[in-house]
């Protein structure tokens, strides 16, 4: 399930802008349903969505719908390079890879980084604990050369997994995680790849944005320091942050065919490319699965989708649509609904997560030098 990485690198200086293509390949979901595993599996992995964002301890960092994720892309650590597939996860802020001092059954056929194969790694006796949604990774802090297409991190702070109890991770065709959100949410106070990648001058811009591909369409990528112009010709609309914790913005309301449906009187939202679906309240899911005609396990009639109106996001003043082909997941004959109900209490109001059914409509600019997101059509 490794994934090949095609490598694009432009100099500008001593900075450079970095393509990171990405495929999307099998999710875990379709893989333990072709294996008639996935009924049982679900009953034995209870996932609480809504448990990544806003945790109740510093150290805690769930991995979003693990089941779903698909975009990866290849890193490298340590000097020679050892090589990883990992989630390029806007929603969480750390860097960690199993290693070979883990010998838990999720780690045994993933690749697994080992300090004494790596001259320039620099080991620490600080421990990490993430807690998932259905399980918990535990392991150590350590530092080393980490390249992301071209671009070297020297000294980046990086977790070494040793144990990953359970099967959560054991079919997941991703060996970790890195993380692009703030600082502000990192477990033991690590510093983030892209806050290093700035700090060094190594990014072009203090930005980098996001093309995810339709489809199963190949050209999926993340490009770090710029922005693609033949992305952009519908113009961007810039959105501020309410928090530099997440990439989080605020949403004015959710409508279907002119009618408010959700989000009334105002509510958040998160950009997250580590969310497989569009994920909202309950009470939200509910009346939008009635205004659509669909069951309330979100089946609908595949005929149905050249009928289906397109959701709209009302975001800083501007209308951003879904249109049904987005939203509706097509699988073996059966169509679903790409949402996901959770309940996750701010004190700004409820909590939306646009995940990649909405991103795959928008090339989307994550831009630290201003605090924003930016938004535009494809």
């Amino acid at each position: 399930m490794k994934l090949l990485l095609l490598l694009g690198l432009v100099a500008l200086g001593h900075c450079t802008v970095v393509r990171v293509p990405l495929r999307k390949a099998k999710s875990l979901r379709q893989t333990l349903k072709e294996l008639g595993l996935l009924e049982q599996y679900l009953k034995e992995h209870p996932f609480n969505l809504a448990a990544k964002y806003f945790p109740t301890r510093i150290s805690e960092e769930p991995l979003e719908n693990y089941l779903d994720d698909e975009y990866f892309g290849v890193i490298s650590i340590g000097t020679p390079a050892q090589e990883f597939t990992v989630v390029f996860d806007t929603g969480s802020s750390n860097l960690w890879v199993p290693s070979v001092y883990c010998s838990s059954l999720a780690c045994r056929n993933h690749n697994r980084f080992n300090p004494a194969d790596s001259s320039t790694f620099i080991g620490t006796n600080d421990s990490l604990y993430i807690a998932y949604g259905t399980g918990s990774m535990t392991g150590v802090l350590g530092y080393d050369t980490v390249n992301v297409a071209g671009i070297k991190v020297d000294g980046q702070i990086f977790g070494l997994s040793e144990s990953e109890p359970g099967d959560v991770f054991y079919y997941t065709p991703f060996d970790g995680i890195l993380g692009l959100a703030f600082p502000s949410i990192a477990s033991s106070g690590a510093t983030p790849v892209f806050d290093n990648m700035m700090a060094k001058n190594l990014v072009a811009q203090d930005l980098f944005s996001v093309y995810l591909s339709r489809d199963g369409q190949r050209g999926s990528f993340v490009l770090f320091g710029d922005i693609d112009p033949y992305y952009t010709t519908n113009g961007i609309a810039w959105i501020p942050l309410s928090a530099q914790t997440y990439w989080q913005i605020s949403m004015q309301s959710v409508s279907i065919r002119g009618e408010k449906v959700a989000c009334s009187f105002g509510c958040q939202a998160i950009v997250d490319t580590g969310t497989s679906l569009l994920a909202m309240p309950n009470r939200a899911i509910s009346t939008i699965l009635r205004a659509l005609g669909a069951k309330s396990n979100g089946q609908i009639s595949c005929h149905a989708i050249n009928r289906l109106p397109s959701i709209i996001f009302h975001i800083n003043g501007r209308a951003f649509p879904v249109p049904a082909r987005a939203y509706v997941i097509e699988s073996n004959g059966y169509c679903t609904l790409g949402f996901e109900g959770m309940d996750v209490p701010t004190e700004s109001g409820e909590l939306w997560i646009l995940g990649d059914v909405f991103i795959r409509e928008y090339y989307v600019i994550f831009n630290r030098a201003t605090n924003m997101v930016g938004l535009s059509r494809l």
